[in-house]
């Protein structure tokens, strides 16, 4: 281009360049009133996206229409303005969670009766499935008392199971028992509970609660959750996604309880290697996403014993701050998920791998208790209070 001809262009440019930046500060005007009017809608409980109010807003401009840009191309235009301010509101609204705080909890994590979950030390949930008898939990119980550091005695009383047909759990029966074993060997249990009407049953039994997959998505429990004041262990459901799991928790949080443990237990997906396939990035993913604990279910998301170590190993080096094992007497007889188990020296074979050495026991002394458990009288049922 010649000499001339640049500059009788320079000017030009020069005023195309002052309304582009007339342009971008409108435009950012334009969001900060968009972020405005989220707000407003935010606090009375409105919802954000009005179509309505975009296809009013596009008749209006495109009446207005007298120079080059013709209908079609305002609609374009204004359409993508449109859709990046629905992406800054959604991009505020996620920055804006409350389990996104760095400051939701104090440094020493979630407190399980004498356990701190994410205070650094890796906490082990094991137990068996169900609670299925006195005996079956005094050996489980006695066993896993013997293991130096942080552990988490965990059973089910109340089971969500896909066949109607296969054994539920023996509900407040089952309560008794993981509390009995609980308090004599001084560990912490957690448990599930399944709906807002037995919530104050099992939590007058379990010093932590448990939100199983299939009630991931159940509004009303995790509410009541909040309420209640006790530390909740959150499992992802076996279709969310990281954000879904993350809104889940933030119910919880919103109510008034921000001591939430996720739990990943696997996903559903096309492979049948696996029970579920275990997504270890999402360890990562919710370490940079929340301060709140994260732990690994590896019996469910795996369904077979001869890869929980490698998979243990994997988690805990993925940042997760514990693990979630099945542990059983005698897997083979167990009433539910057996085939997911581990026996008492697969469960010791497993910590030695992980490097969570046993406390020295003598195994005549666990005998011993058992027997003693078995002939002592059934101390007498909590009855909670209503209310919460």
């Amino acid at each position: 281009m010649d000499r001339e001809s640049e500059k009788s262009l320079t000017p030009l440019r020069e005023r195309i360049d002052g309304i582009n930046r007339e342009i971008l500060d409108r435009l950012q005007e334009r969001a900060r009133l968009v972020l405005e009017i989220a707000e407003v809608k935010r606090v009375k409980g409105l919802e954000g996206h009005d179509p309505g109010r975009e296809d009013q807003m596009l008749e209006d401009l495109v009446s207005r229409a007298s120079g080059p840009f013709g209908p079609t191309e305002l609609r374009g235009i204004f359409r993508t303005i449109f859709r990046a301010s629905l992406e800054i509101q959604e991009r505020e609204r996620w920055e804006g969670l409350r389990v996104k705080r760095k400051d939701l909890l104090p440094p020493g994590g979630v407190k399980v009766g004498n356990v701190a979950v994410g205070g650094g030390e890796t906490v082990l949930f094991a137990g068996p499935c169900s609670a299925e008898s006195a005996e079956q939990m005094e050996r489980v119980t006695a066993y896993l008392s013997r293991y130096r550091g942080a552990m988490v005695l965990r059973a089910g009383a109340y089971k969500p199971r896909t066949n109607p047909y296969s054994f539920q759990g023996l509900r407040e029966e089952g309560l008794v028992l993981l509390r009995d074993a609980a308090q004599r060997h001084a560990l912490p249990s957690v448990t599930e509970v399944l709906d807002a009407a037995s919530l104050d049953l099992v939590a007058a039994h379990a010093d932590m609660l448990q939100v199983g997959a299939r009630n991931m998505y159940n509004t009303e429990l995790l509410k009541a959750l909040g309420r209640i004041g006790k530390p909740v262990l959150l499992k992802r459901g076996f279709m969310a996604t990281i954000e879904e799991l993350l809104l889940a928790a933030e119910y919880i949080v919103t109510a008034g309880n921000s001591q939430v443990v996720l739990c990943e237990r696997g996903i559903r997906t096309f492979e049948r290697a696996t029970r579920n396939t275990l997504d270890i990035s999402a360890v990562a993913l919710l370490k940079r996403e929340t301060a709140l604990p994260v732990i690994v279910d590896l019996s469910h998301a795996l369904g077979r014993r001869d890869i929980i170590l490698p998979c243990g190993r994997a988690a805990i080096a993925a940042g997760a701050d514990g693990l979630m094992v099945e542990v059983h007497p005698d897997p083979d007889k167990a009433l539910s998920d057996g085939f997911q188990q581990l026996d008492l020296d697969a469960f010791g074979t497993l910590m030695e791998g992980l490097g969570l050495a046993p406390a020295p026991a003598d195994d005549r002394v666990v005998e011993g208790a058992i027997d003693t458990v078995l002939k002592s009288p059934r101390p007498p049922r909590i009855t909670p209070t209503s209310g919460r």
